[in-house]
């Protein structure tokens, strides 16, 4: 399956919006359209790159907005940047999400006693290649990271382009820690410090910060992906979120939008403009004892 993507808006502004076509052309919503699986006999996953590698633009899928393109986060009033805590810069992975998949709000977790943070499931891909906005690849799971934020669940899935020419030598979390050693470090200190900056306390994390498994992996995906099914069929209250979607079946989302109503959701948007220039403190390092 192949996705292409229109642009809306000025890139790095409010009014950005990046929409998804599947390959008969038609508007979808990657968080509802597109499937979970590329190929469920083995086990491999459908990313969405919300944020490639190295870049600081706060890039989110908008689930509470129709056909939930991608979108610069907002904090007050501008458009997010996430800060630089030394030594990384940026993203120290591709991040994304896996679409089909919605960590429950009303769900208390039986491993983290903690209730779902209303989103996708984040993934952060650790392959050689530094994605594309927007971009859909095909990953297997190779560990999972349950971070605590604000007393909500939020599952960190690592995972590795199966096209990556390295893919062949991943295959669970402990390759990983041989082959990329510190990475796993690093990427619990980053989520551990990343909301410092703006004033916030470290970020906590369940199993002591611990990285489970692929098959642990695997079991959260699926979970998050029945309640999603929940959601888009109406068995849980989608509360603000959006569930607009053109390729669920009529009969399996009371949600479903025609072609039309789609195509109107997208001229409701800003023309594409001249991309906003990323302001020069984005490039700020900032330094702290970790405790």
């Amino acid at each position: 399956m192949s996705y292409t993507l229109e642009e809306r808006g000025n890139l790095h502004s409010l009014n950005y919006r990046l929409f998804f076509k599947n390959a008969e052309g038609k508007y979808i919503s990657p968080f509802h359209d597109i499937p979970m699986y590329a190929d469920e006999s083995q086990n491999i996953f459908n990313m969405v790159v919300e944020v490639p590698r190295w870049t600081n633009a706060k890039m989110e899928i908008a689930t509470k907005e129709p056909l939930n393109p991608v979108k610069q986060d907002v904090k007050k009033g501008n458009v997010r940047y996430v800060a630089n805590v030394f030594p990384h810069k940026g993203y120290i992975w591709n991040y994304g999400a896996i679409p089909q998949t919605w960590e429950d709000p009303s769900h208390k977790d039986e491993d983290t006693g903690c209730i779902g943070d209303n989103d996708p499931i984040d993934v952060c891909e650790i392959g050689t290649k530094v994605c594309s906005l927007g971009e859909v690849i095909k990953v297997k799971a190779l560990g999972i990271l349950a971070m605590i934020d604000e007393g909500e669940t939020d599952w960190k899935v690592i995972v590795i382009n199966v096209e990556d020419p390295e893919a062949k030598d991943f295959n669970n979390i402990s390759d990983v820690r041989r082959l990329k050693p510190g990475y796993l470090e690093s990427t619990v200190d980053w989520f551990r410090m990343y909301k410092v900056p703006d004033g916030k306390p470290e970020n906590e994390f369940a199993f002591n910060g611990e990285f489970k498994d692929k098959d642990f992996a695997i079991k959260i995906i699926k979970n998050t992906h029945i309640f999603w099914k929940d959601l888009i069929s109406q068995k849980t209250d989608a509360g603000e979120l959006n569930c607009k979607n053109t390729c669920v079946l009529p009969s399996g989302s009371p949600y479903f939008c025609s072609a039309d109503e789609a195509k109107a959701v997208v001229a409701g948007t800003s023309p594409l403009g001249k991309a906003e220039t990323i302001p020069s403190s984005v490039d700020k390092w900032f330094y702290f004892q970790r405790k």
